[in-house]
């Protein structure tokens, strides 16, 4: 079984927002799968699919974004899973509005809910699938700007990038992270500059 996690925020103020990307590719998941039975366990909702001959577990924590791990390291651990078996559907403000990019594990990067995951799962040897919303306008703090929707433009650059990365999951799932990282990562990311403000929140 592989677990696939959108991290975001519960509530209807937070949905569509930069911070709940993670929500919305597993929703897409759901969509495209055609799961459509989700039940409360560990603090977070859960749906049971197949992606081909591979069992999975999709998870949306209701636990906030900076506590996300207390649902999934708890799941982790019901289910028997390694966390290999995982992988984390995110928001990163390192690349570019729309763009994505596939890791097998690694550091939080300053991503609160990431450091949950580590903390809970006690290792950074989980994927991630990451989904660019760029950085915050002139004069705008970091939580404004995770926390803000998308205009028109935006919500149809994060939608090419969902649709890009149902194809790629699945490719993770069945054939593994190398496989998903080579076919479906971006050649090079430019990383924009932190604000001395950024920098802080970090």
């Amino acid at each position: 079984m592989k677990m696939i996690v959108g991290l975001g925020n519960p509530g209807n103020e937070y949905a569509g927002t930069r911070h709940n990307v993670g929500w919305m590719l597993v929703d897409a998941l759901a969509e495209h799968l055609g799961i459509n039975e989700w039940r409360s366990r560990e603090k977070g909702m859960v749906a049971e699919g197949r992606i081909g001959s591979e069992k999975i577990l999709l998870v949306k924590p209701l636990t906030y974004m900076n506590n996300s791990g207390e649902c999934v390291g708890p799941l982790m651990r019901w289910y028997k899973l390694e966390p290999e078996d995982i992988m984390a559907a995110h928001d990163d403000m390192d690349i570019p509005i729309g763009t994505i990019r596939i890791r097998k594990k690694g550091s939080a990067g300053g991503h609160n809910g990431i450091k949950s995951l580590l903390s809970h799962i006690g290792s950074e040897n989980f994927g991630r699938l990451r989904i660019g919303i760029g950085r915050p306008q002139p004069g705008w703090s970091v939580i404004n700007h995770v926390l803000a929707k998308f205009n028109d433009q935006e919500q149809e650059e994060i939608g090419d990038a969902i649709k890009q990365l149902i194809p790629a999951v699945e490719c993770m799932v069945l054939e593994g992270p190398d496989m998903a990282m080579n076919k479906f990562n971006p050649k090079k990311v430019k990383k924009a500059k932190k604000t001395g403000e950024e920098k802080a929140h970090d």
